[in-house]
């Protein structure tokens, strides 16, 4: 794989490399970007080699420069790491060990939470928050999987319900569910769309019962449209902004 710049992508990869039990070898020089596939690697038991890494700091410090990709206070600069830069790789670190429902028990500790059914997005949009700094959570909803109470413990303006449009879901759910060799039934049960009407009503009942959560649509939503929409909600509540809301859906 060349080129990876996206976060997304990066989780995907190293996603394949443990379902095919295979090594990851990367050369990435943004080293929020090289710390998020070490962390990956580590969660998911992927053994890994960051080739590029210590040889470009050898060489920056050797020289005195800091190579194109690495940005200030990057390991290789000469002058001191930003407070910025360990808040972004911390948030990486908590983000990425948090993905999926793992370690419920440390939802308290996130600064937002996001709650929705299988491919809303959520892992990518955990990711592209926690590169700006944020500490974030995301809980799978699945029909007949209780959900962690921890979810309803914490403070209920840090959790954003995702939701789909049924159509759409089904069309990424087949996708991702080829692309993993799913058994075929298997694959029916998670893109038959009465299964992905019905979740998607689970989930909406969750949503309603807990009218603080806003819940946000993704469809046709870039990741950068989402993260726009969280983070103002976010930043409004922090900020105690009282704005009439006509509706929860953004």
């Amino acid at each position: 794989f060349s080129g990876i710049d996206d976060v997304e992508r990066l989780m995907e990869i190293v996603k394949q490399t443990a379902k095919e039990g295979a090594m990851l070898v990367y050369t990435l020089a943004d080293p929020s970007m090289a710390e998020s596939a070490r962390q990956a690697c580590k969660l998911w038991g992927v053994p890994s080699t960051d080739m590029l890494g210590p040889i470009t700091e050898a060489i920056a410090s050797h020289l005195g420069v800091s190579p194109s990709g690495l940005p200030r206070g990057a390991p290789g600069r000469s002058f001191p790491l930003t407070e910025e830069y360990f808040k972004r790789i911390e948030a990486i670190e908590f983000t990425i060990k948090q993905d999926d429902g793992a370690l419920p028990q440390n939802l308290h500790k996130a600064d937002i939470v996001l709650a929705g059914v299988s491919r809303t997005g959520k892992t990518p949009l955990s990711t592209y928050l926690a590169h700006k700094g944020y500490k974030v959570a995301n809980v799978p909803i699945v029909m007949g999987v209780k959900l962690p109470k921890t979810l309803f413990e914490v403070d209920p303006e840090k959790v954003f319900g995702l939701t789909i449009n049924p159509v759409v879901l089904q069309t990424i759910r087949r996708a991702r569910a080829k692309s993993l060799g799913l058994d075929k039934q298997i694959m029916d049960n998670y893109s038959e769309m009465d299964y992905v009407k019905q979740e998607l009503e689970y989930a909406g009942r969750i949503f309603s019962q807990n009218p603080v959560w806003p819940v946000i649509e993704v469809t046709g939503k870039a990741i950068e449209e989402t993260t726009a929409v969280v983070l103002r909600l976010y930043h409004d509540r922090h900020n105690k902004c009282s704005m009439p809301r006509i509706s929860k859906r953004y």
